[in-house]
């Protein structure tokens, strides 16, 4: 956990529960080594509610190698790679800086940060992928010489503070909640199973949730924004060493100093960095400034007076390869077998980077066995819509996952996404068996409680209708129903408050998978159509969507386009 010390978050915590529904690791990681659990967003409607969990960074590093260590099939090679090797057109292995090569019949690659990584403090800069850490420069170049067009993006992360030198009385706290919210199925099955102390005996055995260790929040002040604005010059970013462009949604401080001028304070969320670390992360404080102008930043936020700075913030600059490049299996056009996921697409967050992984990942799997490929559409998933809107619009800045990005998102809620992708799952055979059946299970029995609703009266009025009030609630019904769980009955109310809504996506979601239907032949020349305009001639060239629909949300193509395209294509079909 390079950066921020949390997993979820608006929207991000959709793709969490997502991947655990398909069989991935980061929900269960995170819930095993949470120190706070919160749901945010809980008085608004169900769509757009979201789980974050603030995690042991040692913890959470040292127990998910612990898991790929125990992956059966699973070789670990710790070594840097260097270059590519091409044979026929196709990848066929991987070199290593001690000029090995390996063989492969698809390699997935995600390199964060360090594809030509530069950290920058002030006006000092050194070639880096992360603090201390040195950075890809061989592999970078190697990507490049493929023809791949790259470009740079820029990230940063604040200074690591001092957890004792900090007035925790001039700050709010925030405590976590209790009970706390899981994003995993497993670490509510089977926890035992799954503490950390099981993965490393270095760590003590903290079941899932228990004694969760509170944030503080705190502002920034006039004086430090003076103090900012004074000494913008001496930034790397606003010096002129920078050119990559930043993350629009998390700024640095001087973003906010300088866009936000009308802004007399900043919140600044102080996260400790684990149990057993002197480290908190004052999130909201990222910054490339000289190390003694950070000092005086730090010391004119309250509670922060004389906290004493462990490491100073930075920025880092780095390669990533526009994603129009690549196929929405992640594999990438210019070389077949390889295949793209994380920073190196454009993206940012642990959240987006983990849902990359996984597709590219099981897609090279599925490639190499000679299996139909993966793919989640818009309507599916918030991976399908991640992806989806990579590959078709691609992204000039680092691409953060928004609940508004979602054309469907009534339908592609955090709480039903293991009901949603079962059948996904069930495909992949990643879950265990019981997790499927589990969910068939829940989904009998929401279909049964929807059923009795509807079907019960009481002083003639149906259940289903009393329920449909917002002031109403399950429990108020008296329904006797032993056993039913506070999962069945969340989903039996939403369905029946929000039943209008939701119908209406849905029919809107099956007009837009017509279109997804309609495949574009691969080899496909959009010069030989004289009816499509040049625009649009040059983009679907360039893009190359697999589909009719995916044509449809690309940048510059109208409606009147996809109606020729779909015209032509029958023609010559």
């Amino acid at each position: 956990m390079s950066c921020n010390p949390a997993v979820g978050g608006i929207a991000k915590s959709h793709l969490v529960f997502e991947l655990d529904a398909l069989g991935g690791e980061i929900a269960a990681n995170s819930d095993h080594t949470g120190i706070q659990f919160r749901v945010l967003n809980t008085s608004k409607g169900p769509a757009v509610r979201a789980n974050r969990v603030q995690c042991d960074k040692d913890a959470y590093s040292r127990r998910m190698l612990a898991v790929l260590d125990r992956q059966q099939n699973l070789s670990v090679l710790e070594a840097e790679a260097t270059g590519v090797t091409v044979k026929n057109g196709r990848l066929c292995g991987i070199r290593l800086s001690d000029r090995t090569e390996l063989n492969c019949h698809a390699a997935v690659f995600t390199p964060g940060t360090f594809l030509n990584g530069m950290i920058y403090i002030g006006h000092a800069a050194q070639s880096g992928g992360r603090i201390a850490e040195k950075s890809s420069v061989d592999l970078a170049i190697a990507i490049r010489g493929l023809g791949i067009q790259t470009a740079r993006l820029k990230t940063g992360t604040p200074p690591r503070l001092k957890k004792d030198t900090l007035d925790y009385s001039k700050m709010q706290i925030q405590q976590g909640m209790i009970p706390p919210p899981m994003f995993s199925w497993k670490a509510g099955h089977d926890p035992a199973l799954f503490h950390v102390e099981q993965f490393d005996p270095a760590l003590r055995p903290w079941p899932p949730g228990s004694d969760q260790i509170p944030c503080y929040l705190t502002h920034t002040t006039i004086e430090t924004h003076t103090i900012v604005h004074d000494n913008l010059t001496r930034s790397a970013l606003y010096g002129g060493l920078i050119t990559g462009i930043g993350v629009r949604y998390c700024p640095s401080i001087e973003d906010k100093v300088v866009k936000f001028a009308d802004k007399q304070a900043h919140h600044v969320f102080i996260e400790p960095e684990g149990r057993f670390t002197d480290l908190v992360y004052p999130n909201g404080l990222s910054n490339s400034l000289p190390p003694e102008i950070q000092a005086d930043m730090i010391h004119s936020v309250p509670g922060l007076e004389q906290a004493e700075i462990i490491i100073p913030g930075y920025a880092i600059e780095y390669d990533f390869f526009h994603p129009t490049q690549l196929n929405p299996t992640l594999e990438t056009k210019a070389l077949e077998n390889l295949y793209f996921a994380g920073q190196i697409n454009g993206t940012t967050g642990y959240e987006e980077a983990a849902a990359q992984g996984f597709v590219a990942g099981v897609n090279a799997a599925l490639k190499v066995l000679g299996c139909p490929p993966f793919v989640l559409g818009r309507n599916d998933a918030y991976i399908g819509v991640l992806i989806d809107d990579l590959v078709t619009k691609g992204t000039d800045e680092p691409y953060r996952m928004f609940t508004s990005r979602a054309e469907r998102r009534l339908i592609l809620r955090q709480d039903n996404a293991r009901f949603r992708l079962r059948p996904f799952a069930e495909s992949l055979g990643i879950v265990p068996e019981s997790y499927v059946k589990e969910t068939r299970s829940l989904e009998n029995q929401i279909i049964e409680g929807l059923d009795r609703l509807r079907s019960t009266r009481r002083d003639g009025q149906l259940l289903s209708d009393l329920l449909r009030r917002p002031e109403i609630r399950y429990q108020y019904l008296g329904i006797a129903d032993a056993g039913m769980s506070n999962l069945v009955i969340e989903q039996i109310e939403i369905a029946l408050k929000y039943e209008g809504y939701i119908k209406q996506e849905f029919t809107w979601a099956e007009k837009s998978a017509e279109l997804e239907k309609a495949r574009i032949p691969p080899d496909t020349d959009y010069w030989t159509m004289p009816a499509l305009r040049h625009e649009a001639r040059e983009k679907l060239s360039r893009i190359r969507p697999t589909t009719l629909g995916q044509a449809s949300r690309m940048p510059g193509i109208t409606p009147a386009d996809v109606s020729i395209l779909s015209v032509l294509i029958k023609r010559s079909s």
